[in-house]
């Protein structure tokens, strides 16, 4: 059984670890409410303009369209992914769901003959990845969430890729990346953003019902929308995920926090048993030395 100093030692240090865990709860609850406004609010905006770009892409024959709607003529070869992780941990099954994903991911591209690469933003995603696959990173993108807007996003993220593409470097770049559900529930979700992905059959079947009239020209029009989408979607989803990861945080440090109070009540439980044992044999002790002397 333990001493009593060792008792106090760990109900102090059980109580110092709550307190944190607490604190950081807090924490993250307040960054939540403002991640989770911005990104409902970019959301609208991210679904209207990926419908935007299938509507005219659904009248636009895919000889004529941008490479960045066509794709290129030859056969997919090299893959981009664009991994979206936090920069700290101590936010559940956040990080590494992801990662386990993008693991996953890359041995099927991989076995399938494709050359992968990979864009890490969010510390934590390039320091597991790079343990196996140091050689596929290329870019890694730290601390997006401080003043996070739609330019930095562009700057920093989009037009890197855009002139990489350009470049040949890759054929084609999927991004993947916790949808936010609610505090408790992220979504992991997979999306290709290059080339644009074909428009789905009631998109076409909507546009020829009801064609609008476009000037200049769709492929005019696309040309200049193409790289904004991208832009767009590679937005929504640092929004997407910075919310994602302040839930998950806040979830796991009020789990903590539960944890911690139980783990307190049954320490104060054992101290309390084991001082009362204490003070019982020494009660003993004490009574059979004067009933010997009285002997």
């Amino acid at each position: 059984m333990a001493s009593l100093k060792a008792l106090r030692q760990r109900i102090r240090s059980v109580t110092n670890t709550r307190q944190i865990t607490k604190a950081m709860k807090m924490v993250a609850a307040a960054k939540l409410r403002r991640s989770q406004d911005r990104a409902l609010a970019s959301r609208p905006y991210s679904v209207q303009m990926g419908r935007m770009v299938q509507s005219i892409a659904a009248r636009v024959s895919r000889d004529s369209a941008p490479e960045l709607l066509a794709g290129r003529s030859e056969p997919i070869k090299k893959v981009q992914l664009i991994v979206f992780t936090a920069d700290r941990g101590l936010c559940g099954s956040f990080n590494s769901s992801v990662i386990r994903s993008v693991r996953n991911k890359i041995a099927e591209l991989q076995n399938s003959g494709f050359e992968v690469s990979v864009t890490c933003v969010g510390r934590k995603g390039n320091d597991v990845l790079k343990r196996t696959y140091s050689g596929l990173i290329n870019r890694v993108h730290t601390a997006m969430s401080r003043g996070l807007t739609f330019e930095k996003a562009e700057q920093e993220i989009a037009q890197p890729i855009l002139h990489d593409y350009a470049n040949e470097r890759f054929d084609s770049c999927f991004i993947v990346y916790n949808a936010f559900i609610s505090a408790m529930t992220q979504e992991l979700t997979w999306r290709q953003v290059i080339p644009v992905p074909e428009p789905p059959k009631d998109a076409e079947k909507d546009s020829a019902l009801s064609p609008p009239s476009y000037e200049p020209e769709e492929e005019e029009i696309l040309a200049d929308l193409l790289p904004r989408n991208i832009a767009v979607q590679i937005y929504q989803a640092l929004v997407e995920s910075d919310a994602s990861e302040n839930g998950a945080r806040m979830t796991a440090m009020d789990n903590a926090v539960r944890n911690a109070g139980g783990m307190l009540r049954r320490l104060k439980t054992t101290y309390n048993r084991t001082r009362q044992a204490a003070i019982t044999t020494e009660l003993m002790e004490i009574i059979s030395g004067s009933e010997s002397l009285k002997g």
